[in-house]
């Protein structure tokens, strides 16, 4: 591995810190290097706080070192007033002579005027280190501004012989598959996310919160399709505590601070619509926990970037099919007794 590639590798580590947190921004990670020795580090930890850059310049103890060191970091500087300051103007301020760049920022805000900035200045500018990993780093914020439509991952859990539910249920809560393992990592993943999407029937059935109460984070703004209103009143997502939208035909109540309804004509591509709507809302990343129906309808529209599906243990021997994601490769791994298969679309 080549010495910028080294550097640029923990600028991607150091990034990674930001998952969950950064939305809507990138997730950033900046090293400052001198004489061979990193000297300052940095990542954006949340949207409206300071971007690597800033951390990792203000962590440098010695100033006088940046005038002869080399700043790192895995997307472009930003060269427009935000939340904060752009970056590119603190670089050109304190003198760096040379930055190394993983990828160039897609927003349109940005898209190459960093670097023009940084070139016109007299600065040394190096373009595409890592730039594959760079993007994989931020593949939510790359789809977003690239495709206009939130990263979309489906998840279910489905029996060993391949049900996703029994065909009936006695209580409204959920019939669990998977191990207590797999419960906790679904939580961990709705933290790193910005949505979570369930349909009608799931609402009713289970009455889910659809919070992260099993891991520290973010909850995600719950997202609903229930084209005619049918979920109960005291159904815990209209609890007002996080931001929910609903997708609907038409109001059937006043929406509150925290409870939108967005209308629909689910006549038409009820997929595309929401998508389109979920990015006019500025949501980089769902997560789609929703029944069979919903599911299949991401899937046949082929509006989907990742399939996160466990395996349990257990055979229901009649149900609810799972959906059918067709011929796909899948990266295969254990939690306890559960399997995993994940599976990424490029189509």
């Amino acid at each position: 591995m080549k010495i910028q590639e080294i550097y640029i590798k923990r600028c991607i580590e150091l990034a990674e810190n930001g998952l969950g947190t950064t939305y809507p921004n990138p997730m950033v990670g900046c090293v400052i290097v001198y004489d061979g020795k990193i000297i300052g580090e940095g990542w954006h930890r949340k949207a409206g706080e300071p971007h690597a850059e800033v951390n990792a310049i203000n962590s440098v103890k010695d100033k006088t070192l940046l005038k002869k060191a080399t700043i790192y970091v895995s997307l472009e500087p930003c060269s427009h007033f935000g939340k904060t300051p752009p970056c590119c103007n603190l670089i050109i301020a304190n003198k760096i002579p040379k930055v190394v760049i993983g990828t160039i920022d897609p927003n349109e805000k940005v898209a190459g005027k960093g670097i023009k900035k940084l070139i016109e200045a007299g600065i040394q500018v190096t373009v595409g280190v890592l730039e594959e990993a760079c993007f994989e780093l931020n593949k939510r914020f790359f789809t977003f501004h690239n495709k206009k439509r939130p990263y979309l991952i489906l998840k279910w859990a489905e029996s060993k012989d391949g049900f996703i539910a029994p065909m009936e249920k006695l209580e409204k809560k959920p019939v669990w598959i998977t191990n207590g393992f797999s419960r906790q990592l679904v939580h961990k993943w709705r933290t790193e996310e910005q949505g979570i999407l369930v349909g009608t029937q799931t609402v009713i059935d289970d009455n889910p919160k659809l919070d992260a109460r099993d891991w520290r984070g973010n909850n995600p703004v719950r997202i609903v399709l229930d084209q005619n209103n049918r979920i109960p009143e005291d159904s815990q997502i209209l609890d007002n505590q996080v931001k929910t939208i609903l997708f609907s035909k038409f109001k059937t109540a006043a929406e509150k601070e925290n409870t939108i309804f967005e209308i629909i004509d689910f006549e038409q591509n009820v997929v595309q619509q929401v998508v389109q709507s979920l990015y006019e809302h500025q949501i980089q990343s769902v997560i789609i926990e929703g029944g069979r129906q919903t599911l299949q309808s991401f899937i046949d529209a082929n509006l989907w970037d990742e399939a996160r599906i466990f395996v349990g243990n257990i055979p229901f021997n009649s149900g609810i099919k799972a959906p059918i994601l067709g011929k796909k490769q899948f990266e295969k791994s254990l939690i306890g007794t559960d399997e995993l298969l994940i599976s990424r679309n490029y189509d």
